[in-house]
């Protein structure tokens, strides 16, 4: 793994879907999670400021380790340079296909 790599992380989190850069992205040694860590966050000149991206920074900014679980990430992608971190709302029935947990499996028939 170079050490410009850069993963753009998109996972939910208690009905909205977070999409956050970080420098380092494993599976953790605590089994169904994934461990993200130093967190990457546009520093921006600008005086516009997004506030999807600041509740993020502040939220994530003090965090050195968080742990995401496996079933809760969307997607992983390496990216050449951090972007805009956002935080979108999920609308249920639009777009998003509900899968269900997989149970257990259904009992055979008896053959007559």
């Amino acid at each position: 793994m170079s050490s410009a790599a850069m993963y753009k992380v998109i996972f939910l989190n208690q009905g909205e879907v977070y999409e956050m850069y970080a420098k380092q992205v494993y599976q953790s040694d605590l089994w169904g999670f994934l461990e993200v860590e130093e967190f990457v966050f546009g520093e921006r000149s600008q005086m516009i400021v997004d506030p999807a991206e600041e509740k993020l920074k502040s939220e994530f900014s003090s965090i050195k380790r968080s742990f995401i679980p496996v079933h809760s990430v969307i997607r992983i992608d390496e990216v050449e340079k951090e972007g805009v971190c956002k935080i979108l709302d999920i609308k249920m029935g639009d777009n998003v296909t509900k899968l269900t947990y997989p149970g257990t499996a259904p009992k055979p028939k008896p053959k007559p």
